[in-house]
């Protein structure tokens, strides 16, 4: 039945060629004094003109060529859940640094991207709440274009439910073998909720994305991992491969749409058998009356081989079980599927979007060596309220595990 309304999914979202895209809302965000309609003025845009492939990239280069901004960043959003050919188009800009006499009162604003020295650092949040290891906030800093156009050097800081200090380069291309190329390297700590025990990691890695068009990409990763947990502390480095089909227009809000991706990873560890492990991740997003929608998703992650404590899959949560607490059994293979009724419940055309959901989870967990048909799955149903604007989502979630407890689930995000 779910690989039917998959199919269905499918079709419907490829069966007409969809309408132009329109520019429906036009916001303004960053560190400024320059007014907003005048930003507006020099990225040459206005509501109501065709949204194409190169308009990102051409109203970003409209606005550096003005030379008034340290940064510039142009995004794309959906105005309407309903109709993806509304969008809305976010313009960050930096003024940079500014000067106040305060004697006086004057303030002088920076004169262009020339007249300021030293790195030009941009700041953005990291705010967060992931069931079962709590907040996590702090601050990415970041450098544009250090190692040429469309890159950039970033160092994310964070405390809370994990504690991570990093750094991460990236660069996006135009044409060439790849879409872009990224690595970094990071220090973490954060608490296994099953073991009740911290994870700390010491991680390198790099990775290597390509684009064959907007609704599939590949990517290949390599990394080197150094874990301590418990008492045990071992180097392992892996090697990774990726493909992901998706034909949303918005993670967030969607509809007849679907999302699938396969992803494989092989661990070496010394003194053992090389380890694989694959995760498939399917969801399939069917529009029904008005705006709602009912969204199945079907996720399988798997091991060859037995997993150490730390890398062990996680049953319960918000991810994977709701209804049951985020890390109530650790194993091998996890199972997980789940079929959600989501009502929005504001309009379309609103910045932040308000809404209600019904769902149904079924998971269970077992380790190497195990089969599927002998295990039990526990089940769990509720209900849950959302909340979304341009970079924010908030869930709360209250749900029944059969044979269990009522639990509640509280999931946050800031994104850019």
């Amino acid at each position: 039945m779910f690989a039917a309304i998959l199919t269905l999914a499918l079709a419907g979202a490829g069966a007409a060629q969809p309408p132009a895209d329109v520019i429906a809302q036009i916001q303004v965000h960053g560190n400024m004094l320059t007014p907003g309609d005048e930003v507006i003025r020099l990225a040459d845009v206005h509501v109501g003109m065709p949204f194409q492939a190169t308009t990102i990239d051409a109203v970003t280069e409209r606005l550096r060529a003005s030379r008034r901004f340290v940064g510039v960043e142009v995004l794309k959003r959906y105005a309407s859940i309903s109709d993806p050919t509304q969008i809305l188009l976010v313009l960050i800009v930096d003024d940079g640094r500014v000067e106040v006499n305060w004697e006086t009162g004057e303030v002088k604003a920076p004169s262009g991207l020339t007249g300021g020295r030293g790195p030009r650092l941009m700041f953005l949040p990291i705010l967060g709440y992931e069931d079962g290891y709590g907040f996590s906030y702090g601050v990415r800093f970041g450098l544009p274009n250090p190692v040429g156009p469309r890159s950039r050097f970033s160092i994310p800081l964070s405390l809370g439910g994990e504690r991570l200090a990093g750094i991460e380069i990236e660069r996006n291309f135009d044409r060439g073998p790849f879409t872009r190329v990224q690595g970094g390297g990071s220090v973490s700590r954060r608490e296994n909720p099953f073991y009740e025990e911290n994870d700390d990691r010491r991680r390198v890695w790099a990775q290597a994305d390509l684009a064959f068009a907007r609704q599939l990409r590949a990517s290949a990763r390599t990394g080197w991992d150094r874990a301590s947990f418990f008492d045990v502390s071992e180097s392992f480095p892996s090697v990774g491969a990726e493909v992901t089909f998706d034909t949303r227009l918005d993670p967030l809000l969607t509809r007849n749409a679907v999302y699938a991706r396969a992803s494989w990873d092989r661990l070496f560890f010394d003194g053992r058998d090389a380890i694989n492990r694959t995760t498939l991740d399917a969801r399939g997003y069917v529009g029904l009356l008005g705006q709602q929608v009912l969204v199945l998703r079907a996720r399988r992650d798997d091991s060859r081989g037995p997993l150490p404590l730390y890398l062990k899959s996680l049953l319960g949560g918000a991810s994977t079980l709701r209804g049951f607490k985020a890390g109530s059994a650790a194993g091998d293979t996890l199972v997980a599927g789940s079929a959600e009724w989501q009502v929005p419940l504001t309009s379309p055309l609103s910045v932040g979007k308000l809404g209600v959901s019904a769902f149904v989870d079924a998971a269970t967990m077992y380790d190497d060596g195990q089969r599927l048909r002998d295990q039990q799955f526990e089940r769990g149903v509720g209900g849950s309220v959302w909340f979304s604007a341009a970079f924010v989502r908030l869930t709360l979630a209250v749900a029944r595990g059969v044979g269990a407890d009522t639990r509640v689930h509280f999931g946050a995000g800031v994104t850019f």
